[in-house]
């Protein structure tokens, strides 16, 4: 019998969408250190200016924030360390031979509990420029406007 996926969206990053295509996508696990699982549950932290690289044959998040958990008095962690995301080698390998390529970054897009688990989900993403960005919002503004106006056909 399947059992139930549990998924709880703690924190999105929103700019990853504007700043860059999102080609594929990918989950992994945080490797987190006392408290910060506390602070991620209660949604203290932020994905703004964090990237992932991948050293040593082994990927890091870098510039992720979380935030102190207020009633820690044992250890005292920087907030903005480096963390380790659990991947298979062969999955390691893979985003590294994609990331290599010029225009491509691995960028994190949401932080999630799946089962009760810290995951992240990152993205194989290409760059985009000043003049796709406003194509973007140009074709965004254009789906919204159709989508009132079938609305508005909708109920007369």
């Amino acid at each position: 019998m399947a059992q139930k996926q549990s998924v709880l969206v703690v924190c999105s990053n929103r700019r990853a969408y504007h700043d860059y295509f999102v080609e594929a996508d990918y989950e992994a696990g945080i490797s987190l250190l006392g408290a910060e699982v506390k602070s991620i549950r209660q949604k203290e932290l932020s994905l703004e200016g964090s990237f992932v690289r991948i050293e040593n044959g082994r990927a890091y998040i870098y510039h992720m924030h979380v935030k102190p958990y207020k009633f820690n008095a044992t250890t005292e962690l920087d907030p903005t360390r480096p963390r380790m995301l659990l991947l298979h080698k062969k999955e390691i390998r893979k985003l590294a031979a994609k990331a290599d390529i010029k225009g491509y970054a691995l960028v994190p897009l949401e932080v999630y509990f799946k089962n009760g688990r810290a995951k992240i989900k990152l993205a194989l993403a290409k760059g985009k420029h000043a003049a796709d960005k406003r194509d973007t919002i140009k074709k965004r503004d254009l789906n919204r406007e159709m989508e009132q106006q079938f609305k508005n056909k909708i109920r007369f």
